[in-house]
């Protein structure tokens, strides 16, 4: 049982290890709302390690609000490639541009805040506890995981019912003083002590308070249902080339996956006779002999692409279609592509 004032020694242990033991990452050393906001958007579903070198260049090139709110979409997918989930970027720019326009700031008030596009309770929680020192829950993976063992939830952290009790206890808990530090305490707690897997609890600066440590359940906790699993969708890629070397590239809708990237030729089929029929529909053209190039398997969130590649040469070349043009190799680089593509393009050699 735990003492009777132990929610104080909880937040002391934690905060005062937080700021003795905390990693130096680069958007710990501002308190630029701004820059903190692009930063937690960035580490939603993407590792630190990756996310340094992005925020590092995307703080630099939209270094204020302005920047990004009235940047080309183009320019702002190509200082995105690669981080994923684009509409990730998508939103933060509107969310940016209405936030600008409406208070030429970052506004401190956490319903405003949470008002704009794509500010989830996270976000919303994470900035204004941070930027602006207003205690608010930020519930991500890792704090589920570390409060569901120091307070033996059992609840299934999977449910979008069960964030709310972890909200509700966080405020429980919280350093009215100093919720920057107990937020990020319990972030970096999980990601380094409380891991999914082997959590080195002998190394964990909150273990006395801990209901799992005590009771031999941390590898128990937390209760989480498993996903659904994933479906696999075939996808052919004819990668045409004509008698220039010029690579034909179509840019994909401004809706759904992969929204606005530009890629090879595809068709959601995996019979490449029917691909060549329904490319060469859409772009008016005959397509040649096809050569197989590769064969891959790439993992989206929710879906799995069985992609197969193949080469061919286009005898006439007529007007591209709309959304699609004729690149030279050193073109490319230029335009945003998605993984898949990039995928197909190192197979290539292009």
């Amino acid at each position: 049982m735990k003492p009777l004032n132990w929610k104080e020694g909880f937040r002391d242990s934690l905060t005062g290890w937080y700021r003795e033991e905390k990693r130096d990452l680069p958007w710990r050393r501002t308190r630029n709302p701004y820059h903190i906001w692009i930063s937690e958007v960035m580490l939603q579903q993407t590792r630190v390690d990756t996310v340094i070198p992005y925020y590092a260049r995307f703080t630099e090139r939209f270094s204020d609000m302005k920047e990004l709110a009235y940047a080309p979409e183009d320019e702002l997918m190509k200082m995105w490639e690669g981080l994923g989930y684009y509409s990730r970027a998508r939103n933060l720019q509107s969310a940016v541009r209405e936030a600008y326009e409406t208070y030429g700031e970052v506004p401190a008030d956490p319903e405003s805040f949470g008002k704009l596009k794509g500010v989830g309770p996270y976000t919303e929680g994470a900035v204004m506890s941070i930027a602006y020192g207003i205690p608010a829950p930020a519930v991500d993976g890792n704090v589920m995981r570390v409060l569901s063992r120091i307070l033996l939830i059992d609840d299934d952290i999977a449910k979008p019912k069960t964030r709310r009790l972890f909200e509700e206890a966080v405020m429980d808990l919280i350093d009215k003083e100093d919720p920057s530090s107990f937020n990020q305490g319990l972030m970096e707690l999980g990601a380094v002590i409380c891991t999914p897997r082997r959590p080195k609890c002998l190394l964990c600066p909150v273990r006395e308070f801990c209901g799992a440590y005590h009771e031999g359940r941390e590898e128990e906790l937390p209760v989480k249902s498993k996903k659904k699993k994933q479906q696999s969708f075939p996808h052919t890629v004819i990668v045409l080339q004509d008698s220039g070397g010029r690579w034909l590239m179509e840019q994909r809708p401004d809706e759904g996956l992969l929204a606005g990237m530009w890629q090879f030729p595809t068709a959601e089929t995996g019979d490449p006779e029917e691909a060549v029929r329904i490319i060469s529909e859409r772009h008016g053209l005959s397509v040649g002999t096809l050569e197989e190039a590769v064969r891959f398997r790439h993992v989206f969130t929710h879906r799995i692409w069985e992609v197969t590649a193949y080469t061919a040469s286009v005898p006439e070349v007529g007007t591209p279609a709309d959304r699609s043009g004729w690149f030279l190799p050193e073109d490319l680089d230029a335009l945003t592509l998605p993984n898949p593509t990039k995928k197909v393009r190192a197979a290539l050699g292009v």
